[in-house]
């Protein structure tokens, strides 16, 4: 069975290259540049993983995976958050709100599918 992945990102480029890589590694993609929609995207497409970047213009990524790790039909969908700050982990004192994941910017392609799979494998 195919794994779904739901990309939040407000770089359109970046939204490629990712769905590129993954297409590859034979993962169906959904994206989308507006965070705000997040439950919206989960509802519709049922990803099986959920990628943010850090700096969403709209709505912060760290609230994004708060009401993702809090909300009870969402707190077990794996979130790995995409960030150039090495202090993120910082960001999420509360373990609970936590992503279960960081890529850390910028990110090759085999750190980008090894810290899927590790998640997907969890």
């Amino acid at each position: 069975m195919t794994k779904k992945i739901l990309i939040l990102e407000d770089n359109e480029l970046m939204i490629e290259v990712m769905t590129y890589i993954l297409y590859n590694y034979g993962y169906e993609v959904v994206s989308s540049i507006y965070p705000e929609k997040v439950f919206d995207h989960i509802k519709s497409s049922r990803p099986d993983l959920v990628i943010l970047d850090t700096w969403q213009p709209a709505l912060d990524s760290h609230e994004v995976c708060r009401l993702l790790k809090l909300n009870v039909a969402t707190r077990n969908l794996p979130v790995i958050i995409c960030s150039e700050n090495e202090d993120v982990v910082a960001l999420y004192p509360d373990e609970k709100c936590a992503p279960n994941g960081i890529l850390y910017k910028p990110f090759g392609m085999n750190s980008l599918i090894r810290t899927i799979e590790y998640q997907l494998a969890a």
